[in-house]
């Protein structure tokens, strides 16, 4: 029998010596990982004492998850405006929920919220919400069509005054429009921003607090003040937080439509058509009034045409512009008061635009459809028209088009 027994082997201490040496750095790493997150997380609560860095915290929230879970009970009590952005996770309107003192905390929207597909479909815009309302019946009204404030929409030609058919017919202008989106009832109380309040901001207030980019700044301040913002708000959506005043509405406005202003080619895709960005969206405008998406090129051809010839524009659509009127022909009286939107007298682009354009129309504008067309009329009745390179042939379309009806 062995005098060893029941003692370990040779072998068998250095496997157990080197068992004991992993388990010692296993616990090493462990303790290691622990504290280099416990190093994270109070660098950033470090970052949010010392610095206030919102995002830091932001961080840190994350890290810890969503927070805590409070809620409150019923369908809550004041009104609040919340604003959801453009590519706002629900998360984020939770927590904006939550900061505004809609919901006790971010995680009972995102609770109530959960496996609800409405609630990820949440669209940007404003939305009308109450105070110290519970998860659930934020959750409800929040995909309730209701409460959403409706968006400005704003389409191509559009002006921003009021114009009057012959029959007396009034259409609304943009400021008109931009009165009637603006308004919502808070606490009982329906407010709106009038059209007067709007013209006055539109016509005094400094450009620059209006939004106004700076390529438009030179021109703006030059042009007729009542027509110094025509052309500045595109076609398209517009969404308006309820309460705010004349000047803050147009500036939203205008800073949304200088995004998509950018995202067309203006200013940076003007460069190679010989004229200034404002000049070009001038000649947008035009294009957008004078006849359908479908000849857009063909007109913009026509206008460089008449202007690297110096030709007048010849345009009854910049004559009523000025007189505000919704009609296709101008008489010689109309034209005399038009003043510097007569473009039968007055050589070059009118001060302002005269519409509001569509991304069509800008496109147009900055590279129009080659050929030689200098003449074009409306020969059909939906609109459409008919394009010549000299007088004869545009005059035999116009007296076609007359005995047709179309004008």
């Amino acid at each position: 029998m062995s005098d060893d027994l029941g003692l370990f082997s040779e072998p068998d201490v250095q496997h157990h010596e080197q068992d004991r040496a992993r388990g010692k750095a296993a616990a090493a790493a462990r303790r290691a990982k622990r504290r280099r997150k416990k190093t994270v997380l109070w660098l950033v609560v470090a970052l949010v004492l010392v610095g206030g860095g919102a995002g830091a915290y932001y961080g840190y929230q994350q890290l810890r998850g969503i927070g805590s879970y409070e809620d409150y009970a019923g369908a809550g009590e004041g009104d609040v405006v919340v604003e959801v952005k453009d590519g706002d996770l629900v998360t984020t309107i939770a927590t904006s929920l939550k900061e505004q003192g809609v919901v006790a905390s971010a995680r009972a929207f995102t609770e109530a919220g959960e496996g609800d597909s409405r609630v990820t479909a949440i669209q940007p815009g404003f939305y009308l919400m109450k105070t110290k309302m519970s998860g659930k019946a934020a959750v409800e009204r929040m995909v309730d069509p209701k409460a959403k404030v409706v968006p400005l929409e704003v389409k191509g030609g559009n002006v921003l005054h009021d114009i009057t058919a012959p029959d007396g017919k009034v259409t609304k202008g943009i400021l008109s429009m931009l009165s009637d989106a603006s308004c919502a009832e808070l606490d009982g109380v329906k407010k709106c921003v009038t059209p007067q309040e709007l013209r006055d901001a539109a016509e005094n207030a400094d450009p620059v607090a209006l939004g106004v980019p700076d390529w438009a700044l030179p021109d703006v301040a030059k042009a007729p003040k009542e027509h110094r913002l025509e052309g500045l708000i595109t076609r398209g959506l517009y969404h308006l937080k309820p309460g705010a005043s004349a000047v803050e509405l147009l500036k939203s406005v205008i800073e949304t439509s200088n995004t998509r202003l950018q995202g067309y080619g203006i200013p940076g895709g003007t460069t190679k058509t010989g004229f200034r960005p404002y000049e070009v969206l001038v000649i947008a405008s035009l294009v957008e009034k004078e006849g359908l998406e479908k000849d857009f090129g063909k007109i913009s051809q026509v206008i460089y045409k008449r202007l690297a010839e110096n030709h007048i524009l010849q345009f009854d659509s910049t004559v009523n512009y000025k007189l505000e009127r919704p009609i296709i022909t101008t008489s010689d009286e109309d034209r005399e008061r038009s003043g510097p939107y007569n473009t039968y007298s007055v050589k070059g682009l009118t001060p302002t635009p005269i519409a509001s354009v569509s991304r069509e129309a800008i496109t147009a504008a900055i590279t129009p459809e080659p050929g030689s067309f200098m003449y074009f009329v409306k020969c059909q009745k939906d609109g459409t028209s008919c394009f010549s390179d000299n007088i004869t042939e545009h005059n035999r379309l116009v007296a076609k088009a007359r005995a047709e009806g179309v004008f």
